[in-house]
């Protein structure tokens, strides 16, 4: 059974150092660093940094990129002066495997919306998919969905969206490096993704249905990547919540020794 965590916030204590003062300015604290976690779906990147901060005292920590509560894999957790790498972080590429359900468009362009329209799929071929996933690689320009926590005049657009309000959104470029059809079982087809930060792949799924003329929204995502960092290394939140504190701490990559490329 996990030791209980202490009620005090999370401290590195500093031992008396017969250096003097200067060396012992230098030690680093083990939650100064970035915690790699496979995110459950569910769960808004928010509440897993809710989770942390609550069950281990934590003082200081955020996320380096946020995740649709459906969606399920890599999450950047951020601790400490690891919090200063927020910025580097997100704006590192992401790598995605997903699933695209064909004939259904939906208000929020994935599995937890609300259907708009329903169309005919059973023309769709393989090939015609993998062709339109093509396309779509290299430099482009995409609108964010209304359904996105990008703010208008400090609101996010999502506030705006659930009171039936649209406003015009400035289109960004983005980069796909890597787009191609893994499995197609109609209606679902999977897919692998590579893209530089601020895509928004549900839109993609979005913009695949209308071109096919049947409509289709996003019904699974997981994060697989960020810059060189893996889903693979990460660790469940449930197990994190499990462990000790000192076992949080041996999974923390210390800040020096962070590189996202």
């Amino acid at each position: 059974m996990a030791n209980h965590p202490s009620k005090k916030p999370i401290r590195n204590p500093i031992r008396r150092n017969p250096d003097g003062p200067r060396r012992a300015a230098h030690r680093t604290d083990p939650f100064d660093g970035i915690l790699l976690v496979d995110k459950p779906a569910g769960m808004t990147s928010h509440d897993v940094v809710a989770r942390l901060r609550y069950h281990f005292r934590l003082r200081k920590v955020g996320h380096g990129g946020t995740l649709d509560p459906m969606a399920t894999g890599l999450l950047i957790i951020l601790l400490g002066r690891g919090t200063k790498l927020s910025q580097r972080i997100m704006g590192t590429d992401k790598e995605y495997e997903g699933t695209m359900r064909l004939g259904a468009r939906t208000d929020t362009q994935d599995a937890d919306g609300t259907v708009l329209q329903e169309r005919d799929f059973a023309h769709v071929t393989r090939d015609q998919l993998q062709a339109e996933f093509e396309k779509r690689r290299g430099d482009q320009m995409q609108t964010p969905p209304m359904v996105s926590a990008i703010k208008r005049n400090g609101v996010p657009l999502y506030k705006l969206a659930r009171k039936g309000q649209e406003v015009e959104r400035e289109a960004r470029l983005i980069h796909v490096y890597r787009f191609d059809l893994l499995d197609f079982s109609p209606p679902d087809a999977r897919f692998i993704l590579k893209c530089t930060k601020g895509t928004y792949v549900r839109t993609l799924c979005d913009d695949i249905g209308e071109a096919l003329g049947c409509g289709a929204h996003l019904a699974g995502l997981r994060r697989t990547a960020i810059g060189n960092l893996h889903v693979d290394h990460a660790q469940s939140l449930d197990r994190l919540l499990e462990g000790s504190v000192e076992e949080l701490g041996e999974r923390v990559v210390p800040v020096f020794a962070f590189a996202p490329e």
